[in-house]
């Protein structure tokens, strides 16, 4: 939680950790790093711009963390038809947007982003 936000909101006390930063982007650099992957729950703008943070990361090669979409109740499905229109008129290559995983129900999310971080790990390792 970044440090001005602190006094404006209530840390979750049941955590078991919870790391106090100086601002917004040392936030979303913390997460990234102690994360193997991310999804996107329903959520706003902080939500959206946080997921496609980390989607332009993986597009960039600076992480090969899968990156996926809770689209609980149809949520995200008009973002998923954007991004298909991003293809389809030559904006996003089709290997960026199998980028983003989908699943509308979070065990079918996890097995989708466990199989794509196993073919990622076996991707670098016969890079190697």
């Amino acid at each position: 939680m970044p440090d001005a936000r602190v006094s404006r909101e209530i840390g979750h006390e049941g955590l078991t950790e919870l790391h106090v930063v100086g601002s917004m982007h040392e936030r979303k650099g913390l997460m990234a790093d102690l994360s193997d992957g991310f999804v996107a729950l329903p959520g706003g703008f902080g939500t959206l711009e946080e997921f496609l943070e980390v989607l332009s990361w993986a597009q960039l090669s600076i992480h090969a963390k899968p990156c996926a979409l809770l689209d609980a109740a149809g949520y995200w499905e008009p973002l998923v038809a954007l991004f298909d229109h991003a293809v389809t008129e030559g904006f996003v290559p089709p290997d960026h947007r199998s980028l983003v995983l989908t699943g509308g129900h979070p065990r079918e999310l996890l097995d989708l982003m466990e199989r794509r971080a196993s073919s990622s790990a076996r991707k670098r390792v016969d890079a190697e």
